[in-house]
């Protein structure tokens, strides 16, 4: 008998079983997958206990209140959602089959990028694609896109991952702001060392939050400041602004509507602000990834929105 015959007949035989395992996974429960695939959760059931017998493995972990995936079952689904995908994508490229998009979306992105930046594109973007989902993973630590199950990743950094395919999408710029009010009040800061003298609002997550760095004509300078108030939140950080608490530093994507509507003003705007969290905005997901329609009209939506995003006007 040949056993490389009879594995290849079994894997084409369980093709079915794998994909529904995919969306139970994906869907958290067999009712909902079962709602997805237009059957009844007892087949859904049954089609992952044919899959798990036929591996000789416990995929899932079946408990009144949720499933939770196994240590293989990770390994198999990671394998599964593989082989769903280069299905899509040969149908997609064939012209035949349903190439409209539909499925979910998982990304991770920083918080305050998610909430001032890529929200605000999303609703445009439910509507256009009335078969997508989107789940925002709005997390500012390091989310892995394997282990996190997450499909595309916006990280602000300088060097992406090697090991990823990326796409800049626009620079995340970082200045100083303040209200005419306060500034009336204590002055304007003529050069980054007059910052000492003022309540300054800042990060406060470490230490190194409280030196600010600036560079001008390739000229740096770093100064020790301080102040009665820190906030690990952008929008806290421009709402104290607002109340004249002091000078903050604040990503150009929040304080860009009260800069335009002269509710604050920037501080040192002769001085790039040199924060610990500018950089490129990149788009980054895994090589050698069959992307399914789902991603890349996600992807495309957020290359072309992100490009019209205005960006900081430097002074000459």
């Amino acid at each position: 008998m040949d056993l490389c015959a009879v594995s290849t007949n079994l894997s084409h035989s369980l093709l079915a079983e794998m994909a529904v395992f995919v969306q139970v996974v994906e869907s958290g429960s067999f009712s909902a997958a079962a709602r997805q695939l237009g059957t009844s959760p007892s087949a859904a059931s049954r089609s992952v206990a044919k899959l798990e017998q036929a591996l000789a493995l416990q995929l899932l972990h079946r408990t009144t209140r949720k499933l939770r995936m196994s240590e293989q079952g990770e390994e198999v689904f990671l394998r599964c959602r593989s082989m769903l995908d280069a299905a899509h994508s040969v149908m997609a490229f064939s012209g035949r089959g349903a190439v409209e998009p539909e499925g979910l979306v998982s990304v991770s992105v920083p918080k305050a990028v998610g909430r001032f930046v890529l929200h605000p594109h999303m609703p445009e973007f439910l509507r256009r694609y009335p078969k997508v989902d989107v789940r925002l993973r709005l997390e500012d630590r390091y989310m892995d896109l394997i282990d996190d199950r997450v499909d595309l990743a916006l990280r602000i950094t300088e060097r992406p991952s090697p090991g990823l395919i990326g796409r800049q999408l626009m620079t995340i710029e970082h200045l100083l702001c303040a209200t005419p009010g306060y500034l009336a009040q204590h002055g304007t800061p003529q050069h980054p060392q007059d910052l000492a003298q003022h309540s300054c609002i800042y990060l406060g997550e470490t230490p190194n939050d409280a030196r600010w760095k600036f560079r001008r004509a390739g000229k740096t300078v770093t100064v020790n400041v301080h102040g009665r108030y820190a906030a690990n939140h952008t929008g806290v950080r421009l709402d104290a602004v607002k109340q004249h608490i002091g000078i903050g530093s604040l990503p150009y994507f929040t304080a860009r509507q009260a800069l335009d509507n002269g509710e604050v003003v920037q501080v040192l705007p002769e001085w790039d602000f040199l924060s610990s969290y500018h950089g490129g905005l990149w788009l980054l997901y895994g090589p050698n990834q069959h992307l399914p329609p789902k991603l890349r009209v996600f992807i495309d939506y957020l290359v072309a929105c992100l490009a019209k995003e205005p960006q900081l006007k430097r002074l000459a």
